[in-house]
């Protein structure tokens, strides 16, 4: 087991007060390294119908299905989650996603990356720049050994949750609809 922390770690509010940010050195892939190491609370984006399409008096729950186009939108807009990822990867070289280790958790890789990968620097020639850990718990075992073996996001399990959103949405909204 290679230790991958080295020397102190300093903490901080991120901007939106809900997530900090926990700031350290360290070993990464045979380099030393500024981590910064932080949260989201759930998804970052959620789908939603686009507006006219909300408004349960004039749409007939059938076009629910057959007319309404969907968008994504931030999940918790006071949260400013986006902002709060472009602000903290701003600069950076790598990502590792520590998500949990479902389809849920592959999802909100995606939904980190759209927010971080345009401010990142950009990778130099064919370099790797995005990881996924992949861990069932959290001693400190699981989490060297997740360290030690990074793999990445898998897209399609996170397109299988973005096909159950939007099932969800219609379906959910349509028949909510029809029966009130």
């Amino acid at each position: 087991m290679v230790p991958f922390v080295v020397g102190n770690m300093s903490s901080r509010k991120g901007l939106n007060g809900a997530c900090s940010v926990y700031e350290f050195t360290g070993l990464f892939i045979g380099q030393s390294v500024h981590f910064k190491m932080t949260s989201v609370c759930g998804h970052v984006m959620t789908l939603d119908f686009i507006g006219k399409y909300n408004n349960w008096d004039k749409v007939d729950p059938a076009e629910l299905f057959s007319k309404a186009p969907t968008e994504k939108k931030e999940a918790n807009p006071k949260l400013n989650m986006v902002k709060f990822l472009q602000v903290e990867g701003r600069g950076c070289d790598y990502v590792v996603l520590w998500l949990d280790c479902d389809k849920e958790g592959e999802n909100i890789c995606f939904e980190v990356l759209d927010a971080t990968l345009p401010v990142m620097n950009k990778p130099r020639g064919g370099e790797k720049t995005i990881y996924r850990a992949k861990f069932s718990s959290i001693t400190d075992t699981d989490i060297c050994n997740a360290m030690n073996q990074l793999g990445e996001p898998n897209h399609n399990e996170a397109l299988s949750v973005d096909a159950r959103q939007e099932l969800d949405l219609r379906i959910g909204c349509a028949f909510t609809r029809f029966l009130t």
